[in-house]
């Protein structure tokens, strides 16, 4: 029996809730933690590090005992049920972080609540994916619901990307208007030092300390002020002027600068009403400020803001996440009971070996995927240290929206159309093509010194377009596997197929990350952020060091070979590997429309031959 608008709605409606849950962590655990939480940059990148190397051996276990489960609800719905359940609880506490918690508290919490997240993710992620042929009937059906697993994923991603921001805020607000208990501090005592920035939005090594005072108040939680604090222009907002006697200097908008059009450091002391602010300037700004100058400045902190925002809006996320995947699991029938035997990892392995198929398959995950994260991962330097200028941050965000709004047109609009005219695997060919060509217009753009974010667009298109028709084939392949194994190994390895997908998805992100700083390092590019840590306890005596090393340093430079170097990483190294990989695709990937009919049929009639025995 083909499945009914009912399955394929329950189906869609929990990719939609999963996806959600997995962009709200891979796009803002760091920022919750770093920017709101105080929790160091370096600390949260050895965290995610480590976490990611976790899951990649938790997956394949999970993987392993899904396969061995045997339940009169099936064996993928019970760890979905239950997988959900417990990750939308994890969800909700890891962005629910205590503001109490001290410096190494907070560490551990972070850690802890991290991981946790990972394993119960990978806890529903494996069976949602896996579950596939076990409901389907034949290829074509399968093909279908994978394409619309994946159609509706990237729609949960979108939804996150788009509303989370204004979200957060909103929910915050309405938070702070309830619990908050405001505190105003008037610094006293404060050093205020003024860099200069060149037209990449590099600091230049140039330095003023102003000598005139100023006003200046910070507004913020009671919470907040308890012992040293440090704000940003991403955390607070702000307006602050240079005065000259009872003259505004014309630096901004209007003789002020703010969040919007401004960059800025700050550390204080509540206690001893004291603090440290540097401001970053370009060079016309800069120069029309002098050491005598006096600064006004008028700080409220967004911090309390953002941490309930997050909070309550994770809470609701974590909800909607339950509820559609408890659709899933209510209207989703599995159909195959094919028992599976119960396999160690170096079972799982074992079966990969001997499904040649899922083997070609998981080498040409690996090999497309590496090309796209390099890519991705080398992107925002391409913006900033090539293209450059003021606006680089807008421009990086501007193509990276087209290219997620990209995708998801690929997934739900071009892929159906293409596949009226075209099978999987010509489709595929299309794609990978689609992206070899993008990346070559994208690498003649660059050498020929385009310098507008609007006709990058043209390659963006073929690029991500392609990434989003890639994202729904792999799965589509790799379930197609699983019948071909259970011809010819006599068993059915849906999980542990599925589970290698998650393991070698991460693995290429792992090679794209390792090419990417091994690139950036080679050729001298520097990186996109720079920060300050505390100094001996004390976040002012750190902005000060911070501010002595930028001095001492002078410009952050990238020469032209080193532009060179990045253009060919980010383009000619992901055409070899895509190259690589769709040489491996044709040359080892036999699962035909035909074949995979055939392996259909087959299969009715040895399921049918074992009922009759039975």
């Amino acid at each position: 029996m083909k499945l009914g608008f009912k399955e394929k709605a329950a189906y869609g409606i929990g990719a939609v809730g999963k996806d959600m849950v997995y962009m709200l962590s891979a796009s803002y655990i760091l920022y919750y933690y770093q920017d709101i939480m105080g929790v160091s940059a370096w600390v949260m990148g050895i965290i995610l590090m480590a976490a990611r190397v976790f899951d990649a051996f938790n997956d394949p276990l999970m993987g392993a005992i899904v396969a061995g489960t045997k339940t009169k609800w099936g064996k993928f719905r019970p760890w979905l049920f239950i997988g959900t359940l417990t990750n939308a609880i994890i969800l909700f506490f890891m962005f629910a972080a205590p503001p109490a918690l001290n410096g190494k508290g907070m560490i551990a919490y972070a850690a802890i609540f991290y991981v946790l997240w990972g394993i119960t993710y990978t806890m529903m992620d494996i069976p949602y994916w896996s579950m596939v042929p076990a409901f389907t009937e034949n290829g074509k059906e399968r093909e279908a619901m994978s394409a619309l697993g994946r159609t509706c994923a990237g729609v949960g991603s979108a939804i996150i990307t788009i509303v989370t921001i204004l979200s957060v805020n909103a929910i915050g607000n309405m938070a702070v208007g309830k619990n908050q208990n405001v505190e105003n501090v008037r610094l006293e005592t404060a050093t205020v030092y003024v860099a200069e920035l060149d037209e990449t939005g590099a600091t230049t090594g140039n330095i003023k300390e102003l000598t005139g005072g100023g006003d200046m108040v910070i507004s913020a939680d009671k919470s907040e002020l308890s012992g040293e604090v440090s704000y940003t222009q991403s955390n607070s907002k702000y307006t602050l002027s240079f005065t000259n006697g009872s003259e505004n200097v014309p630096i901004g908008e209007n003789g002020e600068l703010n969040e919007e059009n401004s960059r800025m450091d700050i550390a204080l002391n509540p206690a001893d009403k004291t603090g440290v602010i540097c401001v970053y300037l370009p060079t016309e700004e800069y120069n029309a400020v002098n050491e005598i100058h006096a600064v006004m400045l008028d700080l409220s902190s967004t911090k309390e803001v953002d941490r309930l925002g997050f909070k309550y809006f994770s809470l609701i996320v974590a909800i909607l996440f339950f509820v559609f995947i408890l659709i899933t699991c209510i209207f989703i029938k599995e159909k195959s009971t094919v028992d599976v035997k119960s396999a160690k990892i170096g079972d799982m392995f074992k079966a990969l070996l001997q499904n040649d198929q899922a083997m070609a398959m998981v080498v040409t995950i690996v090999l497309v995927n590496s090309a796209i994260y390099i890519t991705s991962n080398l992107l925002i330097y391409f913006f900033k240290y090539d293209l450059g200028g003021r606006g680089w941050q807008g421009n990086y965000t501007l193509f990276s929206t087209f290219g997620g709004g990209m995708q998801i047109l690929a997934m739900c609009i071009f892929f159906p159309i293409l596949r009226k005219f075209f099978n999987m695997i010509k489709i595929f060919y299309i794609s990978v093509f689609s992206a070899i060509g993008g990346y070559g217009v994208l690498l003649v753009m660059a050498l020929t010194g385009v310098n507008s974010v609007y006709p990058f667009f043209v390659p963006g298109f073929f690029i991500f377009s392609a990434v989003g028709i890639l994202n729904v084939l792999v799965t589509v392949f790799l379930a197609n596997t699983v019948d071909y194994g259970e011809i010819k190994n006599n068993r059915r390895d849906e999980s542990v197929i599925f589970s290698m997908q998650t393991f070698v998805v991460k693995l290429a992100s792992g090679i794209a990350t390792l090419v990417a700083a091994g690139s950036l390092s080679l050729f001298q590019i520097s990186r996109s952020e720079t920060t300050y840590e505390a100094v001996d306890g004390s976040l002012m005596a750190g902005l000060k060091a911070y501010i002595a090393s930028i001095a001492e340093n002078g410009a952050i430079t990238v020469s032209g070979s080193s532009v060179l170097g990045l253009r060919f990483v980010m383009t000619v190294l992901p055409i070899f590997v895509l190259i690589v990989g769709f040489i491996v695709f044709k040359t080892k990937y036999i699962l035909t429309d035909e074949k995979l009919e055939e392996i259909s049929a087959q299969i009715k009639e040895r399921r049918a031959a074992e009922a009759v025995a039975e």
